[in-house]
């Protein structure tokens, strides 16, 4: 006989604990990051622990500012999810004081002021990133090529990463000219502009099967990760759906118009962040919204503003700061979508 997991009357399921949630998260991350590790070398991981020690500093100086208990925030593993989602989304050789930056934004300013976990507004993790990718637009020209790009000059080892994150020089036979890359959504935008097809520009050995060489098969990896999720219960299946649906839906008509001025759907589903945003990001419960129909319309309103700011926007992929802005709207959205309480008059 199957048997459900219970608690006492009213015989509620048991909730998990954020700590619970969180380590869940980060389990289901876990994948994406080896692949990312895989394709674009070690530097993730020192990134992902720079941005680790530096968000529970400050939510360790922020909790002692406002009078609150560490112990409980500092192990409910919320500041090192901001981190990893952070980490991510930066170039993995970055300078370390861009993670400093970062978590700032993110710890302090996005989070801690506003009341701490469950009070934010806006996701954490994005906050951090669109500081610092406005701040400090250069730094994120600095992205490695995927492995296998160039077998003879290979990718920097651990050593030679930490010597450029924290110094910002690479020893030979590696040098940022040579080896700094544009990401495959940078790469189409500027070849683009020039008037060049996309059937011309997918020549270029930075593509793969369906998006940017490396990207896709990272993008795929968090794509299990996410489908954990689902299966956990531990996000809302509204949301990714919405979130990649849209983007299919909208992007399939122009492709079949004219495929070589606008990208087939998978290159903008396999480029950029798009699949972690989908499955790790908008599905914040805090910062997004909390209706069914809410989460639906919230996940097509992450994927139309980042498909306008790809389009026309300054930065070549748009994830973030599509995020952001429906944190903006999630409350007013949460407000008229929500649903009608048995024996409230009719709206």
């Amino acid at each position: 006989m199957k048997t459900f997991a219970t608690a006492s009357a009213p015989h509620l399921p048991p909730r998990r604990s954020v700590r619970t949630v969180m380590g869940l998260v980060l389990l289901a991350l876990a994948p994406g990051v080896a692949a990312h590790g895989w394709f674009f070398g070690p530097g993730i991981a020192i990134q992902i622990l720079l941005a680790a020690a530096f968000a529970l500093a400050f939510e360790a100086a922020m909790l002692r500012a406002r009078g609150k208990p560490l112990r409980p925030f500092l192990t409910d593993l919320s500041a090192p999810l901001t981190a990893v989602l952070f980490a991510l989304c930066v170039p993995p050789l970055a300078p370390w004081w861009i993670a400093a930056i970062g978590m700032a934004a993110a710890i302090v300013l996005a989070k801690q002021l506003f009341g701490g976990l469950g009070h934010n507004l806006f996701n954490p993790a994005m906050v951090g990133v669109a500081v610092v990718l406005l701040c400090f637009p250069r730094e994120f020209t600095q992205w490695l090529p995927p492995a296998g790009l160039d077998p003879e000059v290979g990718m920097p080892g651990v050593g030679d990463s930490l010597r450029a994150v924290f110094t910002g020089e690479l020893p030979p036979p590696w040098r940022w000219d040579m080896l700094a890359q544009a990401t495959p959504l940078d790469t189409v935008r500027t070849l683009a502009g020039q008037g060049a097809t996309l059937a011309e520009i997918r020549h270029d050995p930075l593509f793969g099967d369906f998006g940017g060489r490396g990207w896709e098969w990272i993008a795929n990896f968090f794509a299990l990760g996410g489908l954990f999720l689902l299966w956990k219960r531990v996000i809302p299946w509204q949301v990714p759906v919405a979130t990649l649906g849209t983007v299919i839906l909208l992007t399939l008509p122009f492709w079949l118009y004219d495929p070589d001025l606008h990208p087939f759907p998978l290159q903008h589903v396999f480029s950029g962040a798009l699949v972690l945003g989908a499955f790790f990001i908008a599905t914040d419960p805090v910062s997004g919204c909390t209706t069914p129909r809410g989460r639906l319309l919230f996940g097509v309103g992450v994927a139309v503003l980042t498909l306008l700011i790809r389009r026309w926007g300054a930065f070549p992929d748009g994830v973030a700061f599509a995020v952001l802005l429906m944190n903006c709207a999630a409350p007013w959205i949460d407000l008229h979508t929500r649903p009608r309480i048995y024996g409230e008059a009719g709206r």
